[in-house]
């Protein structure tokens, strides 16, 4: 999943793909460079991030949406929590939602519901005004996991079948350096809910901690991280780098492919 965010105050890339042709320009390289998916968001959700409003967000990514339907063959997800943004977003090109609230702002189930698109449900404790002030768990892949289950069962209550619903821990969304490396760690178990898992690790401030890397020197650890998460169980990973991402993929895969097939 190639990030595009049409967004001033995104960590890594706020403000680069603002125009519409940017926008597009960046799409057609990521899906040039093998990105299965492009993820169009149009609000911020880095810490300390302010929200912006239901128009000021449509405005940002409908004419992405639309342009890109008509260039480009890839599916495109709607990064938003909003329902407004969801319709708008499904009815422009969109087939599917990406929601780091997993549907809980009032009527965001019951429109992910009657869009029929698949549904990618997040874990985040907090707002991300305030997430990453002393967050605080009892076990953080217990609390998360439940967490998770909980949305999933609320999204099948309101009619979404289990599959079209996606999972994601939310790695820095009210998280320590220690939470979520415990997270990473012990991502299989999350498979137990049976739902496809989501990771999004690319350029992560929890790099920085770890290796205190700038944002720009983050890709090598952010190519590296996806790989732990794919082989953790993660089926889709949501990246800025998606050349070296699927090139360090492709080896992985083709590397047990060979012991699966039996072949030298």
């Amino acid at each position: 999943m190639g990030i595009l965010n049409v967004t001033p105050d995104s960590f890594s890339d706020g403000g680069i793909f603002l125009s519409r042709e940017k926008a597009v320009t960046r799409a057609r390289q990521m899906a040039a460079e093998g990105a299965d998916m492009i993820d169009v968001g149009g609000e911020s959700t880095r810490p300390a991030a302010h929200p912006v409003s239901v128009q000021e967000e449509m405005d940002r990514v409908i004419p992405v949406i639309e342009f890109l339907r008509e260039e480009t063959s890839l599916p495109i997800s709607i990064d938003t929590s909003k329902p407004e943004v969801m319709c708008a977003a499904v009815a422009a090109g969109a087939g599917f939602i990406n929601d780091v609230r997993a549907l809980q702002d009032a009527g965001a189930l019951e429109a992910a519901a009657a869009l029929r698109v698949p549904v990618c449900l997040m874990h985040m404790q907090g707002e991300p005004r305030t997430m990453q002030v002393e967050p605080r768990y009892r076990d953080v892949l217990t609390d998360v996991r439940d967490f998770l289950r909980a949305r999933l069962q609320a999204a099948q209550a309101a009619g979404i079948p289990l599959q079209q619903l996606v999972i994601d821990p939310g790695f820095g969304f009210g998280k320590t350096l220690a939470h979520n490396m415990a997270l990473l760690r012990g991502l299989m178990t999350l498979q137990t809910l049976g739902a496809p898992l989501l990771v999004g690790l690319s350029r992560k401030s929890l790099i920085g901690k770890a290796l205190g890397l700038p944002v720009e020197g983050r890709m090598q650890a952010s190519v590296a991280l996806a790989l732990m998460a794919v082989q953790n169980g993660a089926r889709l990973v949501r990246v800025h780098d998606v050349a070296p991402t699927v090139e360090a993929l492709r080896m992985w895969q083709a590397v047990y492919s060979d012991v699966v097939d039996g072949q030298n």
